[in-house]
């Protein structure tokens, strides 16, 4: 498994969305495609992007009862896919229906990735509204290893939890890690960052990156900048 950076196309249109990925003329990045874009589009971004030859990361994170999952997700194993997500809140039940439906006849099928406590949660707010006590590093290892014995190949996290992942699950678990700025960049709304350099050396399997890509004067400069220190 090679590691990759993704570039998060939080974009509210298709229109945006090409003219923005039309400035990729060499190498076609993974892109992911969250709820603005889908919900404003439907999955025909999805089939464009695919015919355009980029990988897709569909960031939809469902969360529901298991049958409702299962369905769901072998519909979006038939949108072909690179790797999709679910809550691992949802339970190791919901886990388990969503490899069955997304699986396809063949046995092959898309990345399963779950996301363990959002980035927004912190240690109160999980406390006051969630009712869960335990720390948040304990809650994140748990859903983790959690995600692991259900058969899913890896969870969304912070790239500073990259290292204790893979410590827990083993080093083939795969971490997909946001809140990835340059040095010298701004880090936005993001409380815990790291650089791409960083994140590669603390053991991140692909990196999601937004802002610093798509906000960029050069978007294709800072992207190409972003492989050489996360990859190269």
């Amino acid at each position: 498994m090679g590691k990759d950076v993704i570039i998060a196309c939080d974009f509210a249109s298709a229109e945006q969305t090409f003219a923005f990925l039309d400035k990729f003329t060499g190498k076609k990045p993974f892109v992911k495609i969250g709820m603005e874009l889908f919900y404003a589009e439907g999955p025909s971004i999805v089939r464009e992007l695919k015919a355009r030859g980029h990988k897709i990361f569909l960031d939809l994170k469902l969360h529901d009862i298991p049958n409702t999952v299962k369905k769901s997700m072998a519909v979006l194993s038939r949108l072909d896919v690179d790797m999709c997500n679910l809550h691992a809140a949802g339970t190791s039940r919901m886990m388990t229906a969503a490899l069955e439906g997304l699986t396809r006849e063949d046995g092959s099928r898309p990345m399963l990735i779950a996301v363990t406590q959002l980035t927004s949660t912190d240690q109160e707010s999980m406390e006051a509204d969630l009712l869960i006590k335990e720390p948040i590093d304990k809650v994140v290892m748990h859903y983790a290893q959690n995600a692991k014995n259900s058969g899913l190949d890896g969870v969304v996290c912070s790239p500073l939890e990259a290292g204790k992942v893979h410590d827990l699950c083993g080093k083939d678990f795969v971490t997909v890690t946001p809140g990835v700025r340059f040095a010298d960049g701004d880090i936005g709304d993001q409380k815990r960052v790291m650089t791409p350099a960083e994140a590669k050396k603390i053991g991140s399997d692909y990196i999601v990156v937004g802002r610093p890509i798509t906000a960029a004067e050069d978007p294709v400069a800072a992207y190409e900048r972003c492989v050489n220190e996360f990859v190269d």
